[in-house]
């Protein structure tokens, strides 16, 4: 019994100290009256993304459900773009028969429904931009947004026009120092997703890819050693030497010749 008095009496001193105390009073409990105005803060753009101003200003004003941070992953399953979509064809797309999700089952089906409706609309998306957008190949889904922006506000972008779409990493890769730059084995790992062999496992197909970036990392290497000879010390061959060390003109009885750096050309004489 007396436990329970020391309890009421510290209840009572506690709610007598809130009431008094106007820091300690719950006044942010206290319902909001009227209804809340909506408010919508988008964040920055990513540091990475290279898309345009005018693209971005796009983007933001069409009041998405969540603003893509990561161009490459929030792009790769359709889901925005089917957003983008059913806001200016509301009554031709329901966005309700597209899932949010990042498996590779749940990108298909939503690309799958897109095609289906960018096929009815008579809208050209090349099947290139979306495969590399689902595998998240990098550059590609800025293209494929440049690409949606000038369908749907008929506005040129000469980023479209001008870009050389590559579907590796190789422009990166050339940018990077000779020490920092991917192996052919990692440049494989890299440039060829898992989800691009479980969606086509056909082996051929995979095995033309491997080759392609094999190929495309042997050339790279021998520009590599073109452009920097002294740190892979290439020496100069025979053939080069003698052509830094011509004479300057050549004489015969018979014939003369027009000597100049690289090539020989006989000239015949009169008589």
């Amino acid at each position: 019994m007396a436990a329970a008095g020391r309890g009421k009496g510290y209840l009572t001193l506690t709610a007598a100290a809130l009431a008094k105390s106007p820091s300690l009073s719950p006044q942010l409990a206290a319902p909001i009256r009227g209804r809340p105005k909506k408010c919508l803060v988008y964040p920055h753009a990513p540091k990475t993304s290279h898309l345009s101003r005018s693209v971005l200003r796009w983007l933001q004003g069409l009041d998405l459900s969540f603003f893509p941070r990561n161009i490459n992953r929030d792009f790769s399953n359709g889901f925005l773009i089917a957003e983008i979509f059913s806001i200016y064809f509301p009554w031709e797309l329901e966005l309700s028969s597209f899932e949010n999700g990042t498996s590779l089952k749940v990108k298909l089906d939503n690309w799958a429904q897109l095609e289906k409706f960018l096929a009815r609309k008579k809208f050209k998306l090349p099947k290139e931009l979306i495969h590399g957008t689902i595998h998240c190949k990098a550059g590609v889904p800025e293209i494929l947004i440049e690409e949606v922006y000038t369908l749907l506000t008929h506005r040129e972008i000469k980023s479209i026009q001008d870009d050389f779409v590559n579907f590796t990493d190789y422009s990166y890769q050339m940018h990077l120092p000779l020490v920092s730059r991917s192996t052919a084995s990692k440049s494989i790992k890299d440039n060829i997703r898992l989800s691009e062999l479980l969606s086509n496992p056909n082996m051929l197909n995979n095995e033309l890819k491997a080759e392609f970036l094999i190929l495309l990392h042997m050339l790279q290497r021998k520009l590599g050693r073109k452009l920097n000879p002294e740190w892979f010390d290439v020496k100069p061959t025979v053939g080069e030497v003698t052509l830094n060390h011509l004479p300057a003109q050549a004489s015969g009885n018979r014939y003369n010749s027009k000597v100049t750096r690289g090539r020989v050309a006989p000239v015949l004489r009169k008589f």
